[in-house]
């Protein structure tokens, strides 16, 4: 298919235009006219760029792009490696940061439910992001955090009673840790997200809600994953998910 062919798509699959980001979504980085190849992961790394430049891809599809926000604009160190790598092979970049957490389908907190068997029920918080629902046959907070590690591979930091029981849970993916007071006025039992800040712990232990820090990384791989696949399911493309370690 012609890239803007699958820019058109993407944009409007994810509904782009509706969210307030801090990054471009969308193509970042124009390449080849033609895609028949696509590789996807979490974060355009160079690690993640040779390997899709190994794999042949005409497009990379990724979670977290470039040109964030406050950043250095300027093209140099770091930047200029990759963005070298991309231009010089004539690959495509797209990265989906919030629209990809959100999407109802394919999304990542969407994603990490299936992964984790959590119950859905509505979203809440700064442009809906974050997700919530209620156990049918509530686990403890211990038997949800075996579960996370079992299912994720990577042990999450748990503040909270272990023996507690989670009726009611709320999760957003990635850095979400200011979420816990917009979770905490939802009434929720527990609250999933990637990542944990040291004011976080305070306001975990003095509200009553379980905070349970799974992995930046590791909540954020099903929903790009999910994306190529759906593409090349759409649109008979070739699709590899890579996995770059990230211990964070």
């Amino acid at each position: 298919m012609q890239r803007i062919e699958l820019e058109t798509y993407l944009n409007q699959y994810l509904e782009v235009a509706r969210f307030r980001d801090y990054c471009p979504n969308g193509l970042q980085v124009e390449g080849r006219p033609e895609v028949r190849i696509i590789v996807t992961g979490v974060t355009a790394s160079r690690d993640l760029v040779e390997a899709a430049i190994a794999r042949g891809a005409d497009a990379l599809l990724v979670h977290h792009g470039y040109f964030w926000r406050g950043e250095d604009p300027r093209v140099t160190g770091t930047k200029r490696a990759r963005l070298g790598l991309l231009l010089a092979s004539n690959l495509n970049l797209f990265a989906f940061h919030l629209p990809l957490d959100a999407h109802r389908e394919i999304g990542n907190n969407a994603q990490l439910a299936r992964e984790l068997e959590l119950p859905f029920a509505g979203t809440f918080g700064e442009q809906e992001l974050g997700a919530h629902g209620e156990f049918a046959i509530p686990p403890t907070v211990a038997e949800l955090a075996e579960r996370i590690s079992t299912r994720l591979q990577r042990a999450p930091q748990v503040i909270g009673d272990p023996e507690m029981r989670v009726r009611r849970i709320a999760w957003c993916t990635g850095a979400a840790q200011s979420f816990l007071e917009d979770a905490v006025r939802l009434g929720v039992d527990a609250f999933v997200s990637g990542e944990i800040s040291e004011q976080t712990v305070h306001l975990a232990r003095e509200s009553g809600v379980a905070y349970i820090a799974a992995g930046h990384h590791a909540t954020e791989r099903y929903g790009i994953r999910a994306l190529g696949a759906h593409l090349a399911a759409r649109f008979n493309l070739e699709h590899h998910f890579i996995d770059i370690p990230n211990p964070v």
